[in-house]
């Protein structure tokens, strides 16, 4: 009787509280896990990246491959040839490395190694997101491209002399690209350059026209040069190009008494670059011109689609925009 009784026992023990058990283990270790981006471990050899996200104010981590693929769909095309993505990935991989191995570079992003803000550092989208915007006809194409150029060119980086390069990048030049010394102060880097860069043309955003009258030309100067004495009624003879650089942009002009560098009346008149022209076709107009998109230093991303159309594969692409490099990979 009593091992009977004991058989019972027994056999309702394991019925009833061993499935028990079993599933409050699997609810501890696997619903209450946190999905999030920032809770995936990365794998043992990946190396990660931390991303301050603009919008949301949110320092994200990610494994820079996958990383790679937003910011190839924010910053490219994806109707660009197949290279030219490629190139692009190259380049963004080295950017965001460099920014790794020199973590102190800037403390602007909560401590994050770069941001999704295009203006300051790499453009970046969910490629969930991208599809969406994407004509749904091409959508899964386009995605499989990007992937690819990314998957194809997976730890290769832009070194020169040994050392990771700083390979910043635009839109298009408006057919040559800039000296990095041209434009930024203490900006010397023997690899950026100023190149031909051909079929810039083709983009939306070759050529930009602002017109504005005088009255509002010489006031947005006067907010920023206070000290700024100029006839507005003959600002045909008050108004000149003083030279260029050897990109062929604005170098330095001049407004009345005062001289202005071509970057920075860039900046004020919020033009697309800073290779410009003025026209007065009539009296109370100024016409100013500008051609290209973009700084204009490194490689130009309509001129890359331009030499991969015509057969350049990606490494002859980076090596015409960042001179003297060579390619490697991520050690």
């Amino acid at each position: 009787m009593t091992k009977i009784l004991y058989y019972v026992i027994s056999m309702v023990a394991i019925i009833l509280v061993l499935p028990l058990l079993i599933v409050g283990g699997f609810v501890k270790s696997d619903f209450n896990r946190d999905f999030s981006i920032k809770a995936v471990p990365a794998e043992k050899d990946d190396i990660v990246i931390n991303v301050y996200m603009t919008d949301t104010g949110e320092v994200v981590q990610m494994e820079l491959e996958e990383y790679l693929q937003g910011v190839v769909a924010a910053e490219m095309p994806a109707e660009f040839e197949l290279e030219a993505l490629k190139a692009q990935a190259v380049a963004s991989r080295t950017y965001a490395y460099y920014r790794i191995v020199n973590s102190n570079i800037d403390k602007s992003h909560a401590g994050a190694n770069v941001c999704t803000d295009f203006t300051h550092c790499q453009a970046w989208k969910c490629l969930d997101e991208a599809v969406l915007k994407w004509d749904k006809n091409k959508a899964l194409k386009n995605m499989d491209k990007i992937k690819k150029a990314v998957t194809d060119t997976r730890n290769i980086i832009i070194k020169y002399e040994g050392e990771v390069i700083d390979p910043v990048f635009h839109s298009n030049s408006g057919g040559r690209t800039e000296n990095s010394r041209d434009v930024w102060d203490g900006g010397e880097f023997p690899y950026l350059k100023s190149v031909i860069s051909q079929g810039e043309d083709k983009s939306p955003a070759y050529e930009n026209t602002i017109v504005i009258t005088p009255d509002d030309f010489v006031a947005t100067l006067q907010d920023e040069f206070p000290e700024l004495e100029v006839d507005k009624d003959d600002l045909k003879n008050e108004l000149s190009i003083i030279d260029y650089t050897e990109g062929q942009r604005v170098k330095t002009l001049r407004v009345g008494n005062i001289k202005i560098s071509g970057v920075d009346f860039r900046k004020i008149f919020e033009l697309k670059s800073a290779n410009f022209e003025f026209e007065m076709p009539e009296d109370n107009i100024i016409k100013i011109t500008a051609y290209g998109n973009g700084h204009g230093v490194g490689m130009s991303q309509w001129g890359a689609n331009h030499l991969a159309q015509t057969g350049s594969g990606y490494e002859k692409i980076l090596k015409h925009y960042y001179q003297n490099v060579e390619l490697s990979t991520i050690p």
